[in-house]
């Protein structure tokens, strides 16, 4: 998941400099990396709460 996380905001740059900011191709490519990454976050969230992922303790 991270992997697609760089790759769509890689996309997003090349995208940016390809079309010089007005493709609708680079606010697509950023709107993907933008719910992958919350989708990230609510994965690690849900592991947190079920217990997969331990927190910090001391």
């Amino acid at each position: 998941m991270l992997i697609g996380i760089v790759g769509s905001l890689l996309s997003g740059l090349f995208f940016l400099y390809r079309d010089h900011g007005a493709g609708a191709r680079t606010v697509k490519a950023l709107t993907l990396r933008v719910a992958l990454s919350i989708g990230l976050f609510l994965l690690l969230l849900a592991g947190h709460f079920m217990g997969v992922l331990p927190g910090y303790s001391q």
